[in-house]
């Protein structure tokens, strides 16, 4: 088993996490969603696998590319 790391395509603000550590996503199971530009912006699994880490909060600030979760796969 790998950690990977899960990034945001793009600047925002955490609006909404939809996934809770431990549980096991499918690829593309949506993670949390941004606020970017009044649009809500969903950060998706990249592949299967169990979500070991949200390292960012609901109202906080992230900017692109910034790392937002772990998961192992």
């Amino acid at each position: 088993m790998a950690l990977i790391d899960v990034t945001a395509e793009v600047a925002g603000k955490v609006w909404k996490v939809e996934a809770k550590i431990g549980e096991q996503l499918d690829e593309d199971d949506t993670i949390l969603i941004l606020e970017s530009m009044k649009m809500e912006i969903p950060v998706d699994a990249p592949e299967d696998g169990t979500l070991k880490e949200i390292l960012v909060g609901e109202g906080d600030a992230v900017a692109e590319d910034q790392v937002v979760a772990r998961m192992e796969v």
